[in-house]
């Protein structure tokens, strides 16, 4: 009967502490990941492209009709964008919502919370605890002497402080109750009753001794802290300096758009020439269809430019991140900031110098340098023997009832000391001792790296440079080209007018001109674009203000616990309804 009375308590003590799972021996579905199908995981499905195809009406337009086939093509390409609304943005809304909204942002700033809470985790590690300990004893022993109790029943409850210390050891006051009840007739007291205050301390004296080691997690912390914050810092920079790129390379495309257009106008104009002089008979039809080949070169140019307006446009987009602005909206960006060129003359050494000061690289690699001789200095101590130094002294009380424990206790009749040291000597030293190479060799590795990365900074300050300074020779350049071609546009058609050209000259001639606008607006763009990287190779941004940016939040612990999420294919599936059936009805 005994024995299965403490069965039933031992399974019912099991039952407790598994939680409200009341077979704790048994496994369960919910103990493990809901698997989704081996065919999702491993089978690679066929693109069906065909399966996403638009019905499409094919236009009934003659194979032998050229002219109004390229017409229509034409009126479908230039009315694309047609109807579709638009939005003014400049430079600096621009830097503003993608400092507001953009997700890889949103992501970056999470980094340094998370590396703040590091730094709480390692302080709370000296923090003081209250500890409690609480036993119930019911022993039935056989015994050879009467002199020793065969049944007891015994109590006890050691409430305590323990209290971490910034020296490597710990200090212990524990109040230990005990209530002891037997049926030993030769027991004075029965039951009796002990208090007992006791105070310990037990401080490493090699291995983990001394302030240094045992703050070495908390500044190696408050060193990762600070990295991620430069980290975080450069990702700021990175996505602003993307949000001008991809600002000025969206006004190229718009320009080169403009460009393409006009250069289509431009060999509609000379098809017009061309047939009003072949009705008249001064050319001969070959000079029409020249003309008319150039209307269908320069139409493909602005379907291509189009595509790429597209593209520039999706991935400002993407980068803004502005609400209503979203990437798979048809609103068509209308850049209102226009370049403005101006010539710069650098010292190139001060530049280096800024740049070396302020690139978050360097000082993510100086922190985490410092990082590393903390972890050397670690693993150092790590090698050395463990001994340690443990002291206890104790009031004892005891009595036949609580209170009169408690009064010996203050009476302080009965104390008691104990010192001692314990010592763990590791025979073979090699793991501790690899350790140490590990983090020398993690040291060096880093100041290789740190050597590199200044040597490749001085490079991208001074390519930097040079590259804005040939962009603006390429401006001056470019725009001297432009007004050339242009003389030799109107040079030709004048010429074409008068019979001493062909269609074929004047539409070289637009499509030079053409290139050379186009190759103004690159100019420009790579020279706005250039000072981006400049600015960027330097460790700072343009704009006429500073940006300051503040990590994310802190969580508050009332947020509640997420769901575990689960793929939508294990997500239940509402059950279809009756035909017929729906919620109106």
């Amino acid at each position: 009967m005994k024995v299965a009375k403490g069965v039933y308590v031992g399974l019912a003590i099991a039952a407790f502490a598994g939680g409200c799972q009341f077979v704790p021996f048994v496994q369960l579905d919910d103990d493990y990941a809901r698997r989704v199908s081996e065919s999702r995981l491993k089978q690679i499905d066929q693109a069906g492209l065909e399966r996403f195809r638009k019905a499409q009406v094919a236009a009934n337009i003659p194979a032998d009709d050229p002219t109004k086939a390229s017409e229509q093509q034409a009126d479908a390409a230039r009315s694309r964008f047609a109807g579709l609304a638009k939005v003014d943005l400049s430079l600096e809304q621009c830097r503003a919502d993608a400092l507001i909204n953009n997700l890889d942002l949103k992501v970056a700033l999470i980094d340094p919370t998370i590396a703040a809470e590091t730094v709480s985790q390692e302080e709370a590690k000296f923090n003081s605890a209250f500890t409690l300990q609480a036993g119930y004893q019911n022993l039935d022993e056989p015994t050879a002497s009467t002199l020793v109790s065969a049944e007891a029943k015994n109590l006890q409850v050691t409430p305590g402080v323990t209290i971490p210390t910034r020296t490597g050891g710990t200090v212990k006051v524990d109040l230990p109750f005990t209530r002891n009840e037997n049926n030993n007739q030769f027991s004075t007291l029965n039951p009796s009753y002990t208090s007992d205050l006791e105070f310990s301390i037990s401080q490493p004296l090699l291995r983990g001794a001394g302030r240094r080691t045992a703050t070495a997690a908390l500044r190696i912390a408050g060193y990762d802290q600070q990295a991620s914050a430069s980290r975080t810092k450069l990702e700021v920079i990175r996505q602003l300096a993307a949000a001008d790129r991809s600002y000025w390379r969206l006004y190229q495309a718009k320009r080169e758009l403009e460009v393409r257009q006009q250069q289509y106008e431009l060999a509609v104009e000379q098809l017009g020439r061309a047939e009003r002089r072949n009705k008249a008979g001064a050319v001969a039809e070959i000079e029409v269809i020249r003309a008319q080949a150039g209307v269908s070169d320069s139409l493909q140019a602005i379907i291509t430019t189009q595509n790429t307006v597209l593209l520039q446009q999706r991935e400002l987009k993407r980068i803004v991140n502005q609400p209503g602005l979203e990437v798979d909206t048809p609103a068509m960006i209308d850049p209102t900031t226009q370049p403005d060129p101006v010539e710069f003359e650098f010292d190139t050494k001060t530049l280096v110098a800024e740049a070396l000061r302020n690139r978050m690289e360097l000082l993510d690699l100086e922190l985490q340098l410092a990082s590393d001789a903390v972890r050397i200095g670690l693993a150092r101590n790590g090698t050395l023997p463990l001994f340690s130094l443990d002291y206890t002294y104790r009031i004892n009380g005891l009595g036949d009832s609580v209170e009169d424990s408690f009064h010996n206790l203050k009476r302080n009749r009965f104390e008691d000391w104990t010192v001692g040291l314990s010592a763990e000597i590791p025979l073979d030293n090699e793991e501790a001792e690899s350790r140490v190479r590990s983090a020398i060799l993690t040291r060096l590795q880093r100041l290789a790296s740190r050597a590199s990365r200044e040597l490749s900074i001085r490079q991208e300050v001074l390519n930097a440079v040079d590259t804005l300074t040939a962009d603006w020779q390429r401006i001056l350049a470019a725009r001297q080209s432009v007004i050339l071609n242009t003389r030799a546009l109107q040079a030709e058609q004048r010429q074409f007018d008068v019979g001493s050209s062909t269609s074929t000259n004047v539409l070289d001639a637009a499509a030079k001109l053409a290139d050379a606008q186009s190759t103004e607006v690159a100019a420009l763009t790579d020279y706005q674009i250039a000072q981006v990287d400049l600015a960027f190779a330097t460790g700072t941004l343009l704009g006429a203000s500073k940006v300051d940016w503040t990590p994310a939040a802190t969580p508050s612990l009332d947020t509640p616990d997420p769901k575990e999420e689960l793929p939508r294919e294990l997500q239940p599936q509402p059950e279809p309804q009756p035909e017929g059936m729906g919620r109106g009805d």
